[in-house]
């Protein structure tokens, strides 16, 4: 009985899955390939009707209602959040050298996208390097600040990190505000 009971735990580890992303060095930027996705891990969330702002916080794993799924993985951190609850500004921190975030906004159906990155890291090298359009065509670089048009309805992807042709620190806190 009590061997049954430890074996329980370790099943239920053994069948949590990551999102399978992977990502290949380009030029100047990193290209993301999409792989079928999983159950994400859900952070911590704290909403507000208009100009929600969405905190990182580890110690809780649950999502709220709208809430935003957060899961990491070799570096990777992704963030799904529905496009419904645009405007927002959500809360990141990179901790390791060559991280990079991926925004994934659902059901995106607007004819623009603006977005902007803002810190108080002194000298933090960080941008939008790509976005994926609904239609799965990438583009890209761009700087601190994006304004993007939008053709098609579906999932749109902000792909954050460092940037090859600058110098800096790539650890820190950030945010990224999103219309």
């Amino acid at each position: 009985m009590k061997k049954s009971l430890l074996l329980i735990p370790l099943i239920i580890i053994s069948c949590k899955k990551e999102p399978n992303i992977t990502e290949t060095p380009g030029r100047d930027s990193v290209m993301v390939t999409e792989m079928p996705d999983s159950a994400a891990k859900a952070d911590s969330v704290s909403l507000r009707k208009r100009d929600s702002i969405i905190n990182n916080a580890p110690v809780t794993k649950e999502v709220l209602r709208k809430g935003v799924m957060r899961s990491e993985k070799d570096g990777q951190i992704i963030r799904t959040a529905d496009a419904s609850q645009l405007p927002f500004t959500l809360g990141e921190e990179f901790t390791k050298d060559g991280q990079e975030l991926i925004l994934k906004l659902t059901n995106y159906n607007k004819p623009e996208i603006k977005a902007r990155i803002s810190t108080n890291e002194k000298d933090f090298n960080i941008r939008f390097n790509q976005i994926r359009l609904p239609n799965g065509e990438y583009d890209g670089p761009f700087s601190r600040e994006i304004s993007y048009d939008i053709k098609e309805s579906g999932e749109v992807w902000l792909i954050i990190g460092k940037s090859n042709m600058a110098s800096g620190n790539t650890k820190g806190g950030f945010n990224v505000s999103v219309e």
